[in-house]
C-alpha cells in the first residue's frame, strides 16, 4: 500500500533528487520546452507551476524565494519579466506534457514538459533554426561546386604533365 508516500524519488538520494528537479525547472523556464521522461515531467511540474506563481506574485521575497530554488540568476530574470507576465490573469494550469515515445535503450517513456502560450515564441527559434541551417547547406553546397570545379581545372593539367613525362 502506498499509503502517506507522496512524491516521486525517481531512484535517487535526497540531494541528487534536489538538483536534478532544478536543474529540469530551471531548464523549462529558460526554453519554455524540454524533453524528458514522463515520470521526470510529473515530479517538476508542480515545481514549475509554484516558480511561476512566485513570478506572478512579484515582490522581492518571491524574487528572493525563486532565486534560492532556480540554479541561474538569468532564469529568475526570464521568470519575472517574461513567464509570469504572460499569465497574469491564469490561475494555474501553466504547463502541458505531451507523450512522445519510447525510449530505445530502456524503453522509458518519453515526454515534452513545455509552459502553455509559448508556441510563437518556439516558432520563432524553429524557424530560426531552420533558416540557419539551409544557409549551412548552401555554403556547403557552393564550396562543393567550387572544389568540383577547381578539380576538374586540374585534371587536364595532371594529364598533361604525365603525357610529358613519360
Amino acid at each position: 500500500m502506498r499509503h502517506r508516500n507522496a512524491g516521486y524519488k525517481l531512484g535517487r538520494n535526497t540531494s541528487h533528487r534536489r538538483a536534478l528537479l532544478r536543474s529540469l525547472v530551471t531548464s523549462i523556464i529558460l526554453m519554455d520546452r524540454i524533453e524528458t521522461t514522463i515520470t521526470k515531467c510529473k515530479a517538476a511540474q508542480p515545481l514549475v507551476e509554484k516558480m511561476i506563481t512566485l513570478g506572478k506574485r512579484g515582490t522581492v521575497h518571491a524574487r528572493r524565494q525563486a532565486l534560492a530554488y532556480l540554479m541561474t540568476p538569468e532564469s529568475v530574470d526570464r521568470l519575472f519579466s517574461v513567464v509570469a507576465a504572460r499569465y497574469g490573469d491564469r490561475n494555474g494550469g501553466y504547463t502541458r506534457i505531451t507523450r512522445s515515445y519510447i525510449r530505445k535503450g530502456d524503453a522509458a517513456e518519453m515526454a515534452y514538459i513545455e509552459l502553455l502560450g509559448a508556441e510563437q515564441e518556439l516558432d520563432a527559434k524553429r524557424e530560426k533554426r531552420d533558416a540557419a541551417r539551409t544557409k549551412k547547406r548552401e555554403e556547403i553546397a557552393k564550396q562543393m561546386e567550387e572544389q568540383n570545379a577547381a578539380e576538374a581545372a586540374e585534371a587536364p593539367a595532371a594529364e598533361a604533365e604525365t603525357k610529358a613525362e613519360e
